[in-house]
């Protein structure tokens, strides 16, 4: 029952010391809510981003050419060596004959096909076109599957592969560093709110520490502060980004529909699902850690003091 009590106590001064410097309270709630705004916003455009990013990956394909003369049994077993690998999203055969009938589609008039007849040209251009699941995986699988007899050549896109695998990485730690710059900021004024609120009470902390509350009886008031701030600073921008998201989207689809033919944009859904939890842990985390931290720091100079 003392703990409930003491819970209890904890929750009710915390609430008034929030109305108490309702204006260092509402400036960290601010500035949290714009922080991990941002951050949602940053999240969104990333995750769209790494989503595009990883259907490109996908398109980029190896072609895999055959020895002259094999049979059909050694291009069978040439395809099953290539499925056992975990990178591989997806292998596509084309025979000489599809091969021969694309080129032909895609390259020649009919004027020049006549005079082929009945010949194919491209006999020996049987192939696999394989997909990869992860492009960063692409050159220790074209190094395997060039080791496979009966295999002739292997082509890929090498420049695309690196291209890809770059800007993935970069994506990776822009977004990073803009998830510490947002939290350091975020941290810095939670931690000013509550040095102001445990300056205005110096002298009430004092008594009560004379007449013997703990500190963790102190603490409580401010933790709940902290965490309060934290989560209405989380629940704000996270009511707008869901609002706003697929406002958003539709809008871009509807008026840049020729630009952005064939995109396709993460749902919202999946990028709720994602921010919901992570905003709200990194808001009660910052408001924990930065009223623990700054109330650790008033303390030691209240009892030295």
């Amino acid at each position: 029952m003392q703990k409930i009590s003491t819970f209890a106590y904890g929750i009710g001064q915390g609430l008034k010391n929030i109305f108490r410097n309702r204006m260092f309270s509402l400036a960290s709630i601010a500035t949290m809510a714009a922080c991990l705004f941002l951050f949602g916003v940053c999240y969104s455009v990333i995750a769209n981003f790494r989503s595009m990013i990883s259907k490109a990956e996908q398109r980029v394909g190896i072609t895999v050419f055959f020895d002259e003369g094999i049979t059909d049994e050694g291009i069978s077993a040439i395809g099953e060596k290539i499925r056992m690998r975990a990178e591989i999203s997806e292998i596509i055969f084309t025979s000489a004959d599809q091969a021969w009938e694309e080129y032909k589609r895609d390259k020649l008039s009919p004027e020049l096909i006549e005079t082929f007849g009945d010949d194919n040209p491209l006999e020996n251009s049987a192939s696999y076109t394989v997909y990869l699941n992860d492009i960063s995986m692409q050159d220790s699988l074209v190094r395997y599957i060039t080791d496979i007899e009966g295999v002739r050549k292997v082509n890929h896109k090498k420049d695309v592969s690196e291209n890809l695998t770059g800007l993935n990485k970069v994506l990776t730690v822009l977004a990073i560093a803009i998830i510490i710059i947002l939290l350091g900021v975020t941290i810095f004024l939670i931690s000013i709110t509550i040095s102001t609120g445990v300056s205005i009470r110096k002298q009430e902390i004092s008594i009560m520490k004379l007449i013997g509350a703990t500190n963790f009886f102190i603490r409580i008031p401010y933790i709940v502060e902290g965490m309060i701030i934290g989560i209405i600073g989380a629940v704000i921008p996270l009511l707008i980004l869901n609002f706003s998201y697929g406002v958003i989207i539709s809008t871009l689809q509807e008026n840049f529909q020729l630009l952005l033919s064939g995109t396709e944009f993460v749902d919202g859904k999946d990028i709720m699902k994602v921010l919901i939890p992570v905003s709200l842990a990194i808001g009660i985390g910052i408001g924990f850690i930065g009223s623990n931290v700054t109330l650790g720091r008033q303390l030691k100079k209240i009892e030295v003091g």
